[in-house]
């Protein structure tokens, strides 16, 4: 079985835009490994094998293998460029060697449970999702998955910010590291401690019978033309 956290590239020596249209009309992707103290590495990579990686959600946030002709390097994919009309066509992909010993910069996705038993859904409340996903800090062995947002004590009319997700071992948000420079009354939550899941009541959209507000013109009118 194909390990989906390992991804096949071979070493690409020419460059330039007319070169990397010759990789992507032969079914590859251009590609770069960079980050720590070696040089940038430029690779190509099967595209169709590559796409199948990404359809795996986990890809997105966990240490990945790039096997480079035969030579393993430890990264993660730290940027993804997809064809402007089509997202099953892949551009170009930027992997960034990691540290163990070094905190990185990742973006993980959310996990919101809960919501059919919270009390603001209850009492008829829609739940409006603000963020799908968080920037957060932390070494490579922390590094989530994703990270579950619980909502089944959400009241209406109320939110969940950043400050309140309830955060893996060694991760932080970096949002929230400006926050700390901010001085606060209590109770009042930081510009950058955004709200990231709430329940609304939802609005009410009164139907106008057309007819209605055609007589109610005309009657307006002559009224109007009573009074000259």
């Amino acid at each position: 079985m194909e390990n989906l956290f390992e991804v096949q590239a071979e070493l690409r020596t020419d460059a330039g835009k007319g070169a990397s249209r010759r990789l992507r009309h032969a079914g590859n992707v251009p590609a770069i490994v960079y980050g720590g103290s070696d040089a940038p590495m430029s690779i190509t990579i099967d595209h169709n094998r590559f796409l199948r990686h990404l359809q795996e959600e986990a890809f997105y946030a966990h240490i990945l293998t790039v096997n480079v002709d035969g030579k393993k390097h430890k990264v993660v994919l730290k940027d993804l460029q997809r064809h402007p009309t089509s997202d099953m066509r892949i551009m170009h992909a930027d992997f960034f060697r990691i540290d163990a010993k070094q905190a990185m910069t990742m973006t993980v996705q959310l996990h919101f449970i809960g919501e059919d038993v919270a009390p603001g859904v209850k009492a008829g409340g829609l739940v409006s999702h603000l963020m799908s996903d968080v920037e957060i800090s932390c070494l490579p062995k922390d590094l989530p998955e994703y990270i579950e947002l619980d909502v089944s004590a959400l009241e209406l009319d109320h939110s969940i910010h950043l400050s309140e997700i309830a955060l893996p071992k060694g991760v932080t948000l970096t949002a929230l590291s400006h926050a700390k420079e901010e001085h606060l009354e209590e109770g009042e939550h930081s510009s950058y401690d955004q709200a990231v899941v709430n329940i609304h009541t939802p609005r009410v959209v009164v139907d106008v019978d057309e007819e209605t507000v055609v007589d109610d013109a005309e009657a307006a009118e002559g009224e109007e033309a009573t009074e000259e």
